[in-house]
């Protein structure tokens, strides 16, 4: 009986010695191989503090002509052009372009990372059963797991800066693009690929000639979704060192500056609503895209 009462107490002092044992061993690893995995990391760093100075060094006018050109080519509609057009005219008016430019500058960088791993990640689903069982529950921690969570040992390896919140981003990013990928190569019609087989096409011709062009609609629809949470991590990679529009954002909420975040925290907004109807569109033209080839 007196074992039966102690039980709880038993069970707290292992869980403190667990818990003492991963931080030493976390410890250790970090003093251990920091400084290595800092210098593999050094060139991505280099990258993304290159591509923020292009996009701030750049003319406005040029940024803008080049956000319209892109933003015709994927959506092909006038309306989607002239709120672009005005939006980032007030975002430069109401002096929020460099902060702007910071934020745009790393949700690029970090959707070519999430789209670079995601889409290989879930071809790989699509192809192995078994690496679906695998990656899965993977996903599944990434998307549940709080952001501040995964922080923690990120910035203990990494220090504060523009690295650390670009991998925060991309953890919480990229389950979308990997899912929707796997999703899209299996929903593929088996007739389609019988068709495939029956012309002697082997299995990268039926990937890229038939399985990846039928399941772009889908696939544009994950990059979608990633940018969508890309910019709904500006707020907290800001916390760590990230600069951007998250960074007056958290200086508002710190100094209950009412005006600075709702300034700010609505330029994310246009940033999310530009983006989501440009990939919107595009996804609908693959849609149509791909009826055309069923008929």
């Amino acid at each position: 009986m007196n074992w039966f009462f102690q039980f709880p107490e038993m069970g707290r002092s292992e869980l403190r010695e667990f818990k003492k044992s991963i931080d030493f061993a976390f410890r250790d690893f970090s003093r251990t191989y920091g400084e290595n995995i800092e210098n593999f990391f050094e060139p991505l760093l280099m990258f993304l503090v290159w591509f923020e100075k292009l996009f701030i060094n750049t003319p406005w006018p040029i940024i803008i002509a080049g956000i319209l050109l892109l933003a015709w080519l994927g959506s092909r509609s006038i309306s989607i052009l002239i709120g672009t057009l005005i939006s980032f005219l007030l975002i430069g008016y109401f002096g929020m372009w460099e902060d702007t430019m910071s934020t745009l500058a790393i949700i690029l960088v970090a959707t070519i990372l999430c789209i670079s791993i995601g889409i290989p990640t879930g071809i790989a689903m699509a192809r192995s059963d078994r690496v679906q069982i695998i990656v899965l529950p993977i996903l599944d921690v990434m998307q549940t797991i709080p952001s501040f969570v995964y922080l923690i040992p990120v910035v203990m390896l990494l220090g504060i800066g523009k690295v650390p919140g670009l991998i925060a981003v991309c953890i919480y990013a990229i389950p979308p693009v990997v899912r929707l990928t796997n999703l899209g190569i299996r929903l593929v019609d088996k007739a389609v690929l019988e068709a495939a087989d029956s012309f002697g096409a082997n299995y990268w011709q039926k990937l890229f000639g038939v399985q990846m062009p039928l399941a772009l609609p889908t696939i544009f629809a994950g990059i979608n979704q990633t940018i969508m949470m890309a910019l709904a991590m500006v707020v907290i990679a800001s916390m760590i060192g990230v600069k951007g529009l998250g960074l007056p954002v958290l200086r508002a909420v710190s100094n209950q500056y009412l005006a600075l975040g709702l300034m700010n925290g609505l330029a994310i907004v246009v940033l999310a609503i530009i983006f989501d109807r440009v990939t919107q569109k595009f996804g609908l033209r693959m849609q149509k895209y791909r009826k055309e080839i069923k008929d």
